[in-house]
């Protein structure tokens, strides 16, 4: 099979790099380390495992970059650590026992949403603004919320966070690209967990693509701290119209 090839082995390393470099800025990831684990051979859920356990490292890489600046004060972001956590795991056992056929069909057209949004909203996350909810209140709802989405679901949540953080706590769009790493992080790591627990991760290909994602994780987040909304924006709007395609066309290829 070809994931049991030597050769493979530098594509995935190659593809965690690329994915690593995308996520830290706007998420999405997934879209480019998903069809490529999937073209290796491995079966799905043993793609699942390896995305989840090498995403980690970029979502973790990323999320201590900006936490090391001072983007992320972890002291105001425990809460909603907390929050994500429990929602993560609620989602992961929810998966096992619903169909999430329904939210297949219904994620896109939040997506889309949010791309409508960004793109007819050119000041918003340019500058930091007065929140409309409570910290508290904020976290208990996207926190359990968004969490237990990732868990259960999970394409386009990075962009989910970055919106929430942007429209409702009026954070910039660096600060909250920066929140949503450490959120991000949180989820993908319950989801890692109960999968290694099933024995379905291929630690060749998750290593490899652990060890890309790092370093364009690192490359990312220094460009978002450079850059700030000038590269976060049409970067964020382009994942986020991939991402709302390719589930519309996943839902019509089973539909076929």
């Amino acid at each position: 099979m070809p994931y049991e090839s030597l050769w493979i082995y530098p594509v995935f390393l190659v593809t965690g790099l690329v994915a690593g470099w995308v996520d830290s800025i706007a998420g999405g990831g997934g879209l480019i380390t998903i069809p490529v684990l999937l073209a290796s051979g491995l079966p799905p859920q043993m793609v699942l495992g390896t995305n989840k356990f090498q995403a980690s490292f970029g979502s973790f890489t990323a999320a201590a970059y900006y936490t090391n600046r001072g983007i992320v004060p972890l002291a105001d972001a425990w809460l909603g650590i907390a929050m994500t956590l429990a929602g993560a795991v609620a989602g992961t056992c929810a998966v096992q026992l619903i169909n999430p056929d329904l939210l297949g069909w219904i994620i896109p057209f939040l997506l889309l949403a949010i791309a409508l949004y960004m793109l007819f909203s050119p000041s918003a996350g340019l500058r930091e603004g007065p929140p409309r909810m409570k910290r508290s209140g904020f976290y208990a709802l996207f926190g359990l919320g968004l969490g237990f989405y990732d868990g259960f679901f999970g394409p386009g949540v990075g962009s989910f966070w970055a919106v929430a953080f942007v429209s409702v706590m009026g954070f910039s769009l660096v600060t909250a690209t920066g929140y949503t790493k450490v959120m991000n992080f949180t989820s993908n790591l319950v989801s890692f967990l109960v999968f290694l627990a099933g024995g379905h991760v291929f630690f060749g290909a998750a290593l490899s693509m652990a060890a890309g994602q790092v370093l364009g994780a690192r490359i990312g987040s220094k460009l978002v701290i450079r850059r700030g909304s000038a590269v976060i924006r049409p970067i964020l709007i382009g994942v986020v119209v991939l991402t709302t395609l390719k589930l519309i066309y996943n839902r019509l290829a089973a539909g076929m």
